[in-house]
């Protein structure tokens, strides 16, 4: 009997799949190859079922002979295990993003004489169109809170950037770029909910001057427009009794995560290194701090992440390895956050060398602003689980803005600032209205 292959990511079993099994029947014996958790979560959201369970699922539908893992975007290692006489596919893949992947199939299934049989799409019913009715449920708070510890264990690096406002938090949500060899999809995993950001939002320094019900409020409007998991620039924590109480606040709003610093005193960032005074915190009052924030959680989904400031206060690096080993060790920290300033990252480099000696599967996250020469996949090849891109957003927002003023000025009127921004039709569709 022929062998006819399809694979699925969904989760969802929708009337388009059932139609495309149905239709392979007519071809052979259907095999079906499911994309595992981690490649589903490398280009879309992390599936609600795990990859055992899809098997299984798509394993007792009518008509599925058999069940096989695709651990990649691609087909042909699998088609080459495989020889299958056909492949079946919706004809949605023709153009876009997936183009060049079916382009890939049909090369491979040239090479025994195999056959690609595309069938025709099934309007209106797809994973995409039911997964925007669950958003509901993915900006739930605990879908959202346990939704970045699944993506530590799925993939490799979580790429996260800065969201300051419902606008920005919009913009990551839906960005997206295409890979033109493979057909991959690029995005963001989550937001940064930074303090500067949010400080320089609001015309403000950043000395903490913020206070936490004003960055809850932050947090919100993010939240209420996206799905994505929230990681929160927490600064110094505060006082632990202060701590205490708004880690079961973020817990409560379905943040993922905080960071907090060990640095005590009025803030300076760190970017300015030893030009100002910067004043870690003795390390064991530090994670006495972490550890009352563990103990004050009520799920095992939020994270406590200890950020180092050794390298930046001037401090040897085996003082940021023996402040790790305490933060993880007394306070129970979920991972660490090393900070450097220096320019040619082998600080970073370093220490993460010598942290994985010890600490094997501990979360690494790393903020190269002053190191953006790497590549995300270069640093975690070295180590690093999650890759934070700070501020970017807020820094080409100021420099849109501020060109924008100057040109009006310049030109005594606005139409040669047309340009440079949206159309004013684009500004009132940009917000969706549910």
């Amino acid at each position: 009997m022929k062998q006819v292959y399809l694979c699925i990511s969904s989760d969802i079993v929708h009337e388009g799949i059932l139609n495309i099994i149905k239709k392979a029947q007519e071809y052979g014996e259907v095999i079906v190859g499911v994309l595992t958790d981690e490649i589903v979560a490398s280009y879309k959201r992390t599936p609600l079922l795990s990859t055992a369970a899809r098997m299984n699922m798509y394993e007792n539908l009518k008509g599925v002979s058999r069940v096989v893992e695709q651990t990649s975007l691609s087909y042909r290692e699998k088609l080459l295990q495989l020889k299958p006489d056909y492949v079946i596919h919706g004809d949605d893949w023709r153009t876009g993003v997936q183009s060049a992947v079916r382009r890939e199939v049909i090369d491979t299934l040239s090479e025994w004489g195999g056959e690609l049989v595309e069938i025709p799409y099934t309007k209106g019913v797809s994973a995409t169109v039911l997964e925007d009715d669950l958003k509901n449920y993915y900006r739930s708070p605990d879908a959202r809170r346990a939704s970045l510890r699944k993506l530590i264990k799925l993939k490799k690096p979580i790429r996260i950037i800065e969201a300051s406002n419902g606008l920005s938090g919009l913009i990551v949500e839906n960005a997206q770029v295409v890979d033109d060899k493979t057909g991959a999809i690029r995005s963001f995993d989550g937001m940064w909910v930074s303090s500067l950001c949010d400080s320089t939002f609001k015309g403000k320094p950043d000395i903490e001057l913020v206070d936490f019900t004003s960055r809850q409020r932050t947090i919100e409007e993010i939240m209420e427009v996206t799905t994505k998991p929230i990681i929160l620039d927490g600064d110094t924590g505060g006082k632990t009794e202060h701590f205490i109480h708004n880690v079961k606040t973020l817990e409560r709003l379905g943040v993922s995560a905080i960071i907090i610093e060990d640095k005590t005193g009025l803030k300076q960032n760190s970017l300015f290194g030893t030009a100002v005074k910067q004043t870690q915190d003795d390390p064991h009052n530090f994670a006495a701090k972490i550890a009352a924030g563990k103990k004050a959680q009520k799920t095992r989904d939020f994270m406590i992440f200890a950020r180092i400031e050794s390298l930046i206060a001037g401090q040897p690096m085996e003082d940021a390895l023996i402040r790790a080993d305490i933060y993880l060790e007394e306070g129970g920290a979920d991972g660490i956050v090393i900070h450097s300033k220096e320019k040619d990252g082998s600080e970073i480099f370093e220490f993460m060398k010598k942290f994985r000696e010890k600490w094997h599967e501990v979360p690494i996250i790393l903020i190269p602003t002053s190191y953006n020469q790497f590549t995300e996949e270069e640093l975690s090849q070295a180590g690093a689980n999650i890759i934070i891109h700070a501020n970017h957003l807020t820094r080409a927002a100021y420099v849109a803005m501020r060109d924008v003023a100057n040109k009006i000025l310049e030109c005594h009127r606005s139409k040669e600032a047309d340009e440079m921004i949206l159309p004013i039709k684009e500004v009132l569709t940009l917000i969706p209205k549910e």
